[in-house]
């Protein structure tokens, strides 16, 4: 009777440690600590899927978050540690009017100009950026998940000096912020490869070479910098 009660008594611990598949969690490693988002595979279904598409690919690995804007977004998982931009599979349809808002610590799909253009890069909004949800005139950016654990580390971030590295002209983390290694929680995977050796920090290029910055508060674009749209 004892070891029945036992028993019974570990089944809810048991299900607390299972992963929900409708809200897989990705643990996201990375040289300033790591944090964990849980998806939403039911109010954003194609978002989710293609984000974990990457990170089963492993294909985050190695990358750097790229732009960093102190009260706004923490933007990665484009370019790899040399500031080149990877390839990637094709856009996403977005699914900006899914309900889930762009909220502190909510998760989103950057994107260019065109609504359906998201491919890999990712953001973290640092506040309540209502100004990238959808209007019934445009389109917004969609949300697909949510900081759960670590939002702290997503601070630290967001707190580092930022500059001209590589291709940016700004907002560039100056001492690199790597993605060491996304996985998802609940899966066998490999152990992660060695730390390459430390490269020295991409130099910082003319804006004329690089292309002028977004201003602070534009929406996170997923490719290259492009010039800012004139007034």
């Amino acid at each position: 009777m004892k070891r029945l009660i036992f028993l019974l008594a570990l089944l809810p611990i048991a299900g607390m440690a299972a992963s929900d598949p409708l809200a897989p969690r990705v643990r996201v490693e990375t040289s300033a600590g790591d944090f964990v988002i849980q998806l939403d595979t039911v109010r954003a279904p194609l978002t989710a899927q293609n984000f974990l598409r990457y990170v089963r690919d492993g294909f985050y690995d190695g990358t750097v978050f790229h732009r960093v804007v102190e009260g706004f977004v923490v933007q990665g998982g484009g370019f790899d540690r040399a500031y080149a931009l990877k390839p990637t599979a094709g856009p996403v349809p977005n699914e900006s009017g899914n309900g889930l808002s762009n909220r502190r610590g909510w998760v989103g799909l950057a994107r260019g100009d065109s609504p359906h253009s998201g491919t890999s890069q990712f953001y973290v909004n640092l506040m309540d950026n209502v100004g990238l949800n959808p209007l019934p005139t445009r389109w917004g950016y969609a949300v697909f998940g949510q900081v759960i654990e670590g939002m702290e580390v997503v601070d630290r971030i967001s707190l580092m000096p930022t500059g001209a590295v590589g291709p940016f002209g700004a907002e560039a983390p100056l001492t690199p912020v790597v993605l060491r290694r996304a996985t998802v929680i609940g899966e066998d995977t490999a152990p992660p490869a060695p730390e390459p050796p430390t490269e020295p920090q991409a130099p910082a290029v003319a804006e004329s070479e690089a292309g002028a910055e977004a201003p602070p508060g534009e929406p996170p674009t997923d490719g290259a910098p492009e010039p800012a749209p004139q007034p």
